[in-house]
């Protein structure tokens, strides 16, 4: 039948792949348990690249095609350019859709990565596979691991799915530090929890607060503390300046006898 093919999986199983060839790009459109529903695929990716202009909010569940591959060639279609991931391209953005309800969006600048990373969820985060790793999307924005919306970063217009440059704002960019009034001045806390949140000191800038929260993580080490605390990565810093900085800065006296707190009250 048109647009199908006959392949073996490695266990001898016959399938039957579908294709189609658009603009002169041979597009594959997945495999199928019987030739039926690879013909079925390829009659709705002719209709969608030759036929009729259906969008993307046309799609139905009972589609032959995967959402995802609906996305791609309609973006093929409308577009004139072939990703492998569900983006559909705008002059100055573009949109990657989890699913017809899930739908991110992002600068066109950002194109280049997720054209070739597919975007997962999980309990509500996002990643990509990036070099056999699994990364957090908000890292690329400079966002920390396990940072809370609204606390540590915002989103401007309120729309959680707009990860556009304009629309992040960073409030504590390091683990353990936050922007703070303290005796009248503007401050940097930070504090860490072993367990119980201990505060370190409070610091003019936000630099001196993240070294002195990786200060602190060394500190309780020493200490006897077995917990795996993440920490700071100071950017632009050179070593002699950060070391210089770390051998200041001052902590508190609570952290640095942690140790005799807990052999007093076992």
């Amino acid at each position: 039948m048109k647009g199908t093919s006959t392949a073996t999986k490695k266990d001898g199983t016959v399938y039957y792949r579908a294709s189609i060839t658009y603009r002169r790009k041979h597009i594959s459109l997945g495999g199928f348990d019987t030739i039926s529903e690879a013909n079925a695929a390829y009659l709705e990716a002719d209709r969608l690249l030759n036929r009729e202009r259906l969008s993307i909010n046309q799609y139905k569940d009972n589609s032959p095609l995967p959402f995802e591959k609906w996305v791609i060639l309609i973006n093929f279609r409308d577009n004139g350019i072939y990703f492998g991931t569900p983006i559909y391209a705008r002059s100055k953005f573009f949109y990657y859709y989890l699913s017809p309800t899930d739908v991110l969006k992002f600068d066109i600048d950002d194109l280049f990565y997720y054209s070739s990373r597919k975007i997962m969820k999980r309990s509500g985060h996002l990643f990509v596979a990036d070099y056999g790793m699994q990364v957090n999307i908000l890292n690329r924005y400079g966002i920390r691991n396990f940072a809370v919306a609204g606390k540590d970063y915002l989103f401007l217009n309120d729309d959680d799915t707009d990860f556009r440059h304009e629309n992040l704002a960073i409030i504590n960019r390091y683990q353990g530090v936050a922007e703070v009034c303290y005796k009248g001045k503007t401050k940097y806390r930070a504090r860490i929890n072993v367990p119980g949140y201990y505060i370190i000191g409070y610091y003019h800038s936000e630099i001196e607060a993240a070294i002195a929260y990786n200060k602190a993580i060394d500190v309780l080490k020493r200490n006897g503390v077995q917990k795996n605390y993440t920490p700071n990565y100071i950017d632009g810093l050179s070593p002699s300046a950060y070391a210089d900085l770390y051998s200041r800065l001052k902590i508190s006296d609570k952290l640095q006898n942690y140790r005799k707190v807990i052999s007093r009250n076992p």
